[in-house]
Order: C-alpha cells, then sequence, then structure tokens
C-alpha cells in the first residue's frame, strides 16, 4: 500500500509539473532523445531526490473587499489554517523549483488538499533575504467545485526571506466580472526542516 501511495504522489506532482510545460519545454529542447514528458518526470524526479524538505503552514486568506460584500466577507472563512510540506531546489539560474502538497481550510470551511509545483525567479536583497516571483500549477480538490474532484490551476505565486524561511503568497484572480469569486490572497509560511 505504501508503494502505491508513493507513485500516486509522484504521479500527481508530475501532472502538476507537466502543467507548467513551458518551463520544462526549454530542458525538453535541450535534451532532443528525451521528450517533455520524460523531461518532466525527471525533473520532478529530481526535485523529490534532491530538494530540502520543508513544512509549510497557513493561516490567513485575504477576501478582496470590493469583490465581496461585508455580509458576504462575514460568512466567508479568513483562516485558512492548514498544513503541507514542499521539496526545493535551486537551478542553474539560482531560481526555485519546488513540489508541494498541503491542506488547508478553504473559504468555506470546508478541507481543501492540493498538490503542485512552483517556480519562482529569485532576486537578492542583501544580506540572507531574498524575494521571489513566479507561477503555481496545482491539482487542487474542494467542494463546491466538480463535486470534489481534483482540477488544474495555474496562480501566480511570489515569496519574501531566506532561504531557510520565507512568508509565500498565492492570488486566486477574480473569475468574472460578477462579484463573489475570486480575488483571494492565500498567505503562508515555510520553513526548512534540514
Amino acid at each position: 500500500m505504501l508503494k502505491f501511495k508513493t507513485y500516486l504522489t509522484r504521479g500527481l506532482l508530475c501532472v502538476s509539473a507537466l502543467l507548467l510545460s513551458g518551463l520544462t519545454q526549454a530542458q525538453a529542447v535541450q535534451n532532443e532523445e528525451q521528450g517533455w514528458w520524460d523531461s518532466a518526470k525527471s525533473k520532478a524526479n529530481k526535485i523529490l531526490d534532491d530538494g530540502e524538505l520543508s513544512l509549510m503552514l497557513s493561516g490567513y486568506a485575504h477576501h478582496g473587499r470590493g469583490t465581496y460584500t461585508a455580509e458576504r466577507i462575514a460568512e466567508l472563512n479568513e483562516r485558512a489554517w492548514g498544513l503541507g510540506f514542499s521539496k526545493a531546489i535551486r537551478n542553474a539560474k539560482d531560481n526555485e523549483e519546488s513540489l508541494y502538497g498541503m491542506i488547508i481550510s478553504d473559504s468555506h470551511f470546508k478541507p481543501q488538499p492540493m498538490v503542485g509545483y512552483a517556480y519562482q525567479w529569485m532576486k537578492p536583497l542583501g544580506g540572507n533575504f531574498e524575494v521571489g516571483g513566479g507561477v503555481t500549477a496545482l491539482m487542487i480538490s474542494r467542494t463546491d467545485y466538480f463535486s470534489g474532484f481534483p482540477f488544474p490551476a495555474v496562480l501566480p505565486v511570489a515569496s519574501i526571506g531566506t532561504r531557510k524561511s520565507k512568508l509565500m503568497a498565492a492570488y486566486v484572480p477574480r473569475f468574472s466580472k460578477n462579484k463573489g469569486n475570486g480575488d483571494v490572497l492565500l498567505l503562508f509560511v515555510r520553513f526548512d526542516l534540514n
């Protein structure tokens, strides 16, 4: 059973990494004998095998005040408590690539599991501090969408901190001109366990 869970986890993480195929396409071009699927699997396995293990803790989801009414915000959960783990590596350009799994309490107080791949372009700020910005591709499950069946998403992500600990954010943009959907900023912290 443990071996099945390992294969399932690696498979889900590979699928998430493939959602950002534009980032893996350059590597596939360099290695013409290796296809994009094999390239994505190799990248995912490298991150899982060589990456630094981190603990992720979430605690706040800000719903845009221009998107939601005060009455609706009072009904929503902005204390998005959650827990997860990630593995991250630095590539040849000193940018960060990571695979993660996390579960949080969503806006409706329901469990929201997610697994994904994130790529951040990192910029030193001085001393040990750095700032990052990029994108994450993930598989997410929410009870209010597709009856809880996992679906893909691509979101912007940013961070500030050191290599060992960061304040991170992911943003869910507004889905349409209709008010009351999207426009949510999720804040979480990440601490290396090594």
